[in-house]
């Protein structure tokens, strides 16, 4: 099955240099591209892409409002939205995950790191592991303003203990991998774990359940660091 991608980013050289690198892959191609948000979403609600890459600062409708828009469309719930960003811009990106958006990947990102990531997402999964991510979420997502709220503490009387276990876990950007050495099972069923805990939840994906961990208190935000890291 091919991943279908649809670029959104007003640079036409980034674009163009994301186009022959995805396409370049037998298992996806780009099959448009938008330089604004606006046009990110009409073109998203006709074509219908697997995945939308998209940029935040862009002219006009910016990428934030563009994710918001697009990760509330009943008609888009199988598009997934990967954020490309830098470190600058934290707080938007944190915008973008509580409306939806699965991941986000700085502009610097080498070109294996940006395949994998489409691929990634595509298959369910999520890009918050790495430090940079933890500290994001941490710092930004633990106190989000009430209209972006996607969980209240009683929800999580639906889940087993395993799957609050599993889901805090997850909230600190372990991978199936880690948490199943953890807790001495085996990836697959932490996977069952976690889509379990999604199921019940009503979370769009992984990222959305890791929001949902920390709005709910399951897991708490760490004091960011003072010395710059």
């Amino acid at each position: 099955m091919t991943i279908r991608v649809l670029l959104a980013d007003d640079q036409a050289l980034l674009r163009a240099t994301f186009r022959i690198l995805i396409d370049s892959c037998d298992d996806m191609e780009v099959v448009a591209e938008a330089t604004d948000g606006a046009e990110a979403v009409d073109l998203a609600r006709l074509l219908r892409p697997d995945l939308v890459l998209m940029d935040i600062r862009m002219p006009g409708t910016d990428g934030l409002a563009a994710t918001s828009v697009l990760c509330a469309d009943p008609d888009l719930t199988e598009t997934r939205v990967l954020i490309l960003t830098t470190f600058e811009i934290d707080e938007y990106v944190a915008g973008a995950l509580r409306a939806g958006a699965s991941g986000f990947l700085g502009k610097d990102v080498t070109a294996d790191a940006l395949l994998d990531g489409i691929r990634t997402i595509c298959a369910g999964e999520s890009l918050l592991s790495p430090l940079a991510t933890r500290s994001l979420i941490t710092r930004f997502l633990a106190a989000p303003a009430e209209s972006a709220r996607l969980a209240v503490p009683g929800d999580l009387v639906s889940l087993t203990a395993r799957e609050r276990e599993v889901m805090a876990w997850v909230a600190e950007g372990r991978s199936n991998e880690e948490i199943a050495e953890k807790l001495y099972v085996s990836p697959l069923t932490v996977r069952t774990h976690v889509h379990r805990a999604m199921t019940k939840l009503g979370a769009r994906d992984r990222a959305q359940l890791v929001v949902m961990a920390y709005q709910t208190g399951l897991v708490q935000a760490h004091p960011a660091s003072t010395d710059g890291s």
